[in-house]
């Protein structure tokens, strides 16, 4: 059985609801942010029952944006993302198992007469083929996907087409599952491990490598954890190998380049993201407190200044000097080793 049919089989027949998974790769929702947890009580139980994500992917700043949700199982995150867009925003949905779009469309009707307005659509189809699906190039603002990278057996193929499908200043932020090494073929290719997203969970730095030919020249962590595997067969059956759910956020912006560079840059966040009135974090190396300056490479300067942040904040420099590269920009694993609390001015990654 090839990968896409395990999962359809094992997302669409094996699976009934969340409880029957074997780890904690793909339910984090207690670890939501507060103010996204009462966007799930505005969704149907059934589509809950059939979540099988990483928590919820929900950047910030999402407001009128148009949104494509890569693998969108029963329609939980879309749901979800369609409260944060409102109505003049708009959210795609795209899965290839029948059994979680029957479910995800069966309840549209009811969300939105619960929202108020209609802006969700799903769409049939495989995300290692999205060039075959009618989607217009350039024409997202944000590309999100929940534990599903590790799902397809062409990664690299995503990748670009995600990279073609992102307006400029666009964003791919995403969850999944990372291995601190890379995983040997029968354990990539047993139903279980791939069911459960560990089979096909990429060694993170294949995966920095992949992200970065495919356009994404500076991958950044968000956030990360530990999985717990709580079947002690399969548990056994990966050991040494540790995992990691982690989020990171790739952007689409021309100029980026491959390490953070110092050119005396600084940018100084004058708050209105909402949710983020006293601090905003970019990624886990990141905390920019309003109204403080903070120096910044010219990569994170760049992200800021060229996607839908850039009306948030003030920029200084104009970047003709160029200071060397920032210390610390090394190329250890990268989870678990700081965290958006700890940031601190000027850090880089």
């Amino acid at each position: 059985m090839n990968i896409q049919d395990n999962v359809k089989e094992y997302y669409g027949k094996v699976l009934q609801k969340s409880a029957d998974l074997k780890t904690d790769a793909c339910c984090t929702v207690g670890d939501l942010p507060n103010h996204l947890k009462p966007l799930l009580a505005n969704i149907h139980p059934e589509v809950s029952a059939r979540y099988y994500g990483c928590g919820l992917v929900a950047p910030l700043a999402l407001q009128g944006a148009r949104i494509l949700d890569l693998g969108s199982g029963s329609g939980q995150d879309a749901y979800a993302l369609s409260q944060l867009v409102g109505a003049e925003g708009a959210i795609v949905g795209v899965d290839m198992t029948a059994e979680q779009l029957d479910c995800a469309r069966s309840h549209q009707g009811w969300h939105a007469e619960k929202f108020g307005f209609a802006n969700v659509e799903f769409i049939e189809g495989d995300i290692e083929r999205l060039d075959d699906l009618d989607l217009e190039p350039a024409s997202f603002d944000v590309i999100i996907s929940n534990c599903v990278i590790n799902l397809v057996e062409d990664k690299e193929a995503v990748f670009r087409a995600i990279h073609a499908l992102l307006k400029p200043g666009g964003e791919f932020y995403f969850a999944d599952v990372y291995a601190d090494r890379r995983i040997p073929p029968e354990l990539r290719h047993d139903p279980v491990a791939q069911g459960e997203c560990l089979g096909g969970a990429l060694y993170w730095n294949d995966f920095l490598t992949m992200a970065k030919k495919s356009g994404f020249a500076d991958p950044r962590l968000v956030t990360d954890r530990p999985i717990a595997i709580s079947n002690p067969d399969l548990r056994t059956r990966l050991e040494p190998t540790q995992f990691y759910s982690a989020t990171y956020r790739l952007f689409k912006i021309d100029g980026l380049e491959p390490a953070c560079e110092d050119y005396g840059q600084s940018v100084i966040y004058k708050g209105g993201i909402e949710h983020s009135e006293t601090a905003f974090a970019l990624d886990n190396h990141h905390l920019m407190e309003r109204g403080r300056t903070f120096p910044v490479c010219g990569n994170t300067y760049r992200m800021l200044k060229k996607s839908r942040f850039a009306r948030y904040f003030e920029f200084v420099g104009d970047g003709k000097a160029h200071y060397g590269i920032f210390p610390g920009c090394g190329t250890a694993i990268p989870f678990n080793e700081a965290s958006p609390g700890a940031a601190k001015s000027g850090a880089c990654c």
